[in-house]
């Protein structure tokens, strides 16, 4: 069949869900909870899960979100005390609900543009990543770190954790790719006294880091 004689579709013939747009997201939730069935989830982790799968629409997040122990509990204590939510990225940084954390008192930070990062990291020979990273661990407040983006970013925080520079309330490690990613999470992964909620393997992403701020942030 050529380009020319393909038969166009008919809407009447699709088999449409009539839906409101104000109901479209609980539908998605109610869709995402059937597929899922009976795959285990972590108690108190379900809200996570499903937001990264309706962000996604990806069901893998079921099993690649590795949740270090009691981390909801420490994420939202923290988040009720003003904790800041630092992002690799202006995209993360733009999709957190930033009215929401105001409400607890805390701000979204991204210093991937600010012009002292640029310059840090052209001194140093280092990604922005990394020096915003660094940036970071001099403000005087608790601190959330959400990287969808950059594994250097995950690198030097284990660094200055390791370093005793810093002391994060949480880390989401979700970057996406295939260059040092799986590497830089597995660090994470390795810290016993840093709670963290970590994407084993390549997949992540700045909407991924973003959706797990506000899942929390929907969980208060």
């Amino acid at each position: 069949m050529t380009e020319t004689e393909i038969k166009p579709i008919v809407l009447d013939e699709i088999n449409l869900e009539e839906i409101l747009p104000q109901e479209i997201e609980k539908r998605s939730f109610e869709i995402i909870t059937d597929e899922l069935g009976d795959t285990p989830l972590i108690p108190g982790t379900e809200p996570i899960v499903k937001r990264c799968i309706h962000t996604s629409a990806d069901f893998d997040y079921a099993k690649n979100l590795v949740f270090s122990p009691g981390v909801v509990d420490k994420a939202l204590a923290a988040i009720e005390n003003g904790a800041c939510i630092v992002t690799d990225t202006q995209m993360g940084k733009a999709g957190i609900n930033k009215n929401r954390l105001a409400q607890y008192g805390g701000e979204v930070f991204c210093f991937m543009s600010d012009e002292d990062v640029a310059q840090a990291a052209k001194q140093n020979g280092t990604t922005r990543a990394t020096a915003s990273m660094d940036k970071a661990a001099l403000l005087n407040r608790p601190l959330i770190f959400a990287v969808g983006n950059a594994p250097t970013a995950l690198v030097r925080l284990y660094e200055l954790i390791k370093e005793g520079r810093i002391k994060p309330e949480l880390i989401i490690g979700v970057p996406v790719g295939f260059v040092n990613v799986v590497q830089a999470k597995q660090l994470i992964l390795s810290l016993t006294e840093t709670p963290y909620i970590v994407a084993r393997g390549r997949k992540g992403g700045s909407n991924i880091a973003a959706c797990i701020c506000n899942a929390l942030l929907y969980m208060l």
